[in-house]
């Protein structure tokens, strides 16, 4: 009896080594397909990345490029706009960086209770990128959140802000109506 449980340890212990082999051997045969792969192929490293875009110089004599887009004027849809789906947009999209409680804190973006009719940079104590901070003796009247609303990058170039914008002007009026409310005394609308 002993013989053959020194003949099962041995088996299985073949069967460890030959597995540990077969791993080995895989790992070699894909180290050198690697080194043969890149002697073949040669590959080169790009010297400036592809991503950089840099606008042509239009031709002498060739029309100028189309203006961007204007921006909806938003007082007309602020009546019959709806803050309760601004309220719900504005949590999904904002409230990962901003707060709109009174006193609430900071977070990646200022507190925004209060915001309709402060100047911009209006939150102490939080850092504004400079082009923000620049604009400090702006208001924020509903023209100037619409205009922000569509396009942060557009409206201040150089904001930190990665939001994307709204591309509806009737989703931008119901988040702006949802931002009226949120003060002591609501600012009149236009």
């Amino acid at each position: 009896m002993a013989r053959d449980e020194k003949g099962g340890a041995g088996a299985m212990s073949m069967e460890m080594n030959k597995a540990v082999a077969a791993i080995l051997v895989a790992g070699i045969l894909f180290m050198v397909t690697g080194i043969i792969g890149n002697t073949i192929v040669h590959p080169h490293r790009l010297e400036q990345s592809v991503l950089q875009i840099a606008a042509p110089e239009p031709p002498a004599g060739a029309p100028a490029a189309p203006a961007a887009p204007a921006i909806e004027p938003i007082a007309p849809l602020l009546a019959a706009a709806n803050p309760q789906n601004g309220q719900t947009l504005a949590q999904r999209q904002c409230a990962s960086c901003h707060s709109f409680n009174e006193g609430g804190r900071n977070g990646v973006g200022p507190n925004l209770w209060g915001i309709v009719g402060a100047p911009h940079a209006h939150a102490e104590g939080f850092n504004y990128s400079p082009a923000i901070a620049g604009m400090r003796d702006k208001p924020w009247d509903y023209e100037e959140l619409n205009k922000f609303l569509a396009g942060p990058r557009a409206y201040a170039p150089g904001t930190r802000m990665a939001f994307n914008g709204i591309s509806s002007a009737a989703q931008r009026a119901d988040v702006i109506a949802y931002l009226r409310s949120l003060a002591a005394e609501p600012k009149p609308l236009p």
